[in-house]
């Protein structure tokens, strides 16, 4: 059996196609991913003012799935399309766009021979579930089969989720504490086991809406002035950026300028790491709360706990700091050592560290230290629960994300009750133990009989 899910994110689009024996029982069966493919260009929520161009873009992915799923097993392939953070703010500034980019999408969709069934944009809370879900799932901490084929619950504990996109974050784990906003709480039933777990998204806290919203301040700082100074980008570095390219976004439009927005500000990086965390810092409000404890912009949260796997934009960074600084990443000091010295590190010796990520690298000063900000100051990770975060892409050869949790859900492969305890033996697995006892018998048996003929010819 197969299923497609394609990730319609802020930034760009991913397709995974998923893989299980079509001889599932109780409406289970172990997933994993058979393929991706990354759609070229930027997120669907970019092509608003030319949606069929949105649909278009999907189309060499799509074809990619017309050749990794075998052809007698298209029209039985399940296909979703599940829009994020991106589209949730194109929702927001211009619906009406939002639903012709849907519309688009669909319509290119619909002329492949799978089963497609929808393209909907995710909430921030159910894109944070569906990640914890995939998480765990992929973890075995819900069920595991047995080598025998029987179902097996662990009774292990379930790991929290951390996912970084480019216009929101979300952070999803398991408590037993009370959930004082019930707009956090989400009761899941799995497997006839239940779970309280405690979610919330972060609109514009994504990594491409910080840096929007982070030279938004900076010019306001200096009056939108022809040039202005940016601590967070390498000495040796400057770009000259149209206002429009700033302020293009509900994150940032309240704070849009009156001047005109074809204006182009000249922005020239400086290196300041102390400065850079200053006005990073300005990006989070961590004064107002109406609860016992937030993490910041007044949201409730409970005191993490237990084990996180941190994906998506948290594993780039963290990933970036190890394998091109060179550093390890075990407590919080050492993910601000890292946002410094990469701070510290010039435009030309950055280059030369890292050639390939030319694009990005201008950007690794402003994300590492929103990231130590954001775990540290914000989700109150401290020296004791730091360690417990893995920095991860992928659990096994599956890519960790809402997509798989996602199609488990829609297609009801994690039933909420309890799998037959009797054992699921499957036809192969008798074969294979029948052979296993024919073999071990006949070893057993020519080994007796060797023996008793050695200790015959030792009497004679």
């Amino acid at each position: 059996q197969y299923g497609i899910v394609l990730d319609a994110g802020s930034s760009h689009t991913a397709m995974f196609i998923y893989k299980w024996p079509a001889d599932k029982e109780n409406n289970t069966g172990v997933v994993s991913e058979h393929s991706m493919c990354d759609v070229k260009g930027s997120g669907i929520s970019s092509y608003s003012s030319n949606p069929s161009a949105a649909g278009t873009s999907l189309e060499h992915c799509l074809n990619q799935a017309l050749r990794d799923v075998p052809k007698e097993k298209h029209a039985g392939t399940p296909l979703y399309l599940g829009a994020t953070a991106g589209m949730r703010l194109l929702n927001v500034a211009d619906p009406q766009a939002s639903d012709a980019v849907l519309r688009a999408v669909a319509a290119t969709v619909k002329r492949y021979p799978f089963d497609f069934r929808g393209a909907k944009i995710l909430s921030g809370e159910e894109e944070g579930v569906f990640g914890w879900v995939t998480a765990n799932y992929l973890l075995e901490n819900f069920i595991k089969r047995g080598w025998l084929g029987e179902w097996i619950q662990p009774q292990k504990k379930t790991v929290g989720a951390m996912d970084f996109g480019g216009a929101s974050t979300q952070i999803t784990f398991e408590t037993r504490d009370t959930i004082e906003n019930p707009r956090n709480e989400v009761i899941l039933k799995l497997y006839g086991q239940p779970y309280k777990v405690y979610t919330h998204s972060f609109l514009c806290y994504g990594r491409d809406q910080v840096l929007k919203r982070l030279l938004s301040k900076l010019l306001q700082a200096e009056n939108y002035q022809e040039t202005a100074s940016h601590p967070c980008w390498p000495m040796g570095y400057n770009q000259s950026l149209p206002l429009r390219s700033i302020y293009d976004s509900p994150c940032t439009e309240k704070e849009r300028p009156s001047l005109a927005l074809n204006t182009t500000v000249t922005l020239v990086g400086t290196g300041n790491g102390n400065l850079c965390a200053l006005h990073v810092s300005k990006l989070f409000d961590f004064t107002s709360c109406s609860f016992s404890h937030c993490s910041f912009d007044g949201v409730f949260q409970p005191k993490v706990s237990g084990n996180f796997i941190a994906f998506s934009a948290f594993f780039y960074t963290v990933d970036f700091i190890q394998t091109v600084i060179g550093r390890p990443v075990h407590l919080p000091s050492d993910l601000k050592d890292a946002a410094d010295t990469i701070c510290a590190t010039s435009w030309s010796e950055l280059l030369q560290k890292a050639p390939n990520q030319k694009k990005r690298l201008p950007d690794y000063c402003t994300v590492s230290t929103f990231v130590y900000l954001l775990t540290t100051k914000g989700y109150s990770f401290n020296n004791y629960s730091f360690p417990n975060i893995a920095f991860q892409k992928k659990a096994g050869e599956t890519s960790i994300g809402w997509a798989l949790g996602y199609m488990l859900n829609l297609t009801n492969m994690i039933p909420a009750e309890k799998p037959s305890s009797h054992k699921s033996m499957l036809y192969n697995y008798w074969v294979i133990l029948i052979l296993l006892f024919v073999v071990t018998t006949l070893t057993s048996l020519v080994t007796a009989i060797c023996l008793l003929r050695h200790s015959k010819s030792s009497i004679i």
